[in-house]
């Protein structure tokens, strides 16, 4: 609980406070007001209102380079998870490893890698030109799907291993049952495995998407502008722009990001909590 306090809560507050803070009257920067009393609605009013037009879009685009992200993520880990629970002894260990290499390099230093892949003479195109099929593009200038392309690669080993451990612990002599019962090997997956691995489902959905709705590193080194997401501008504000409200502003961004995130973990908790009390009737 300290270690919650200090490293979450209280730096949360701080956020709040400047988010519902005013200016210095001297220095013009947004000061953080620690008085709950004295909090001003004006950030999150200028945040909802928009007046530059640039926010609701930019969350719109953030929601759907996320949901985006996931489904591909889903579509790519759940097969490999599947593939990995059904592996014992020195191949499944390998496979554990190569899932976990990723995670010895910086996430940074992988996506900088994939700026030199996908530039115009990098090795992506090289292969397009080799095959024949497509036509050689530019992948950096902008294009949503380099952006989502990027996160699915950075986030898809944090959604294949907790999956993987749900299939794992699945007991295997259900899905027989069924196969012995009568049942294709398509129905026995939808009607037995699927439903069973779908708190790991849900585990693995939720361990990145909540990371991805505060990126902003991804869009911003293999996208352009334009493909700037609700990380990119809090990051801009925070960082970049510290004069006047630009501080309030942005910590107000994290404030309504996070009352999203929450919503999404509160769905997450409920749907979990409910299927501990039907495992247990």
């Amino acid at each position: 609980m300290v270690w919650i306090a200090a490293l979450f809560l209280v730096p949360f507050y701080a956020i709040a406070s400047t988010a519902s803070g005013g200016i210095d009257p001297i220095f013009g920067n947004s000061i953080p007001e620690w008085n709950p009393i004295y909090w001003q609605p004006a950030n999150f009013v200028w945040a909802f209102t928009d007046p530059q037009g640039v926010i609701w879009p930019t969350f719109v685009r953030t929601i759907g380079y996320v949901v985006s992200a996931v489904a591909l993520s889903v579509l790519l880990g759940y097969p490999v998870a599947y593939y990995m629970s059904r592996l014992s002894g020195r191949v499944r260990n390998v496979f554990l490893l190569l899932m976990i290499l990723p995670f010895w390099m910086s996430y940074l230093m992988r996506i900088l890698a994939w700026v030199n892949l996908l530039q115009d003479d990098g090795l992506v195109n090289r292969i397009i030109s080799l095959t024949g099929f497509l036509e050689p593009r530019d992948w950096l200038s902008g294009h949503g799907s380099t952006v989502v392309l990027g996160l699915v690669y950075g986030y898809l080993p944090f959604f294949i291993l907790p999956l993987y451990a749900a299939l794992e612990r699945m007991d295997k002599n259900m899905v027989q049952a069924a196969l012995d019962l009568g049942a294709a090997p398509a129905r026995a997956f939808v009607r037995v495995t699927l439903p069973l691995s779908r708190q790991g489902l849900l585990a693995g959905i939720a361990i990145i998407m909540l990371p991805m709705f505060g990126d902003f590193f991804t869009a911003s080194v293999l996208g352009t502008q334009r493909n700037s997401m609700v990380g990119s501008i809090v990051a801009l504000y925070l960082s970049e722009f510290t004069q006047g409200a630009s501080q309030g502003r942005g910590a107000a961004l994290v404030i309504m990001l996070a009352a999203l995130v929450s919503m999404l973990t509160l769905y997450y908790i409920l749907t979990t909590a409910r299927a501990a009390r039907e495992a247990r009737r």
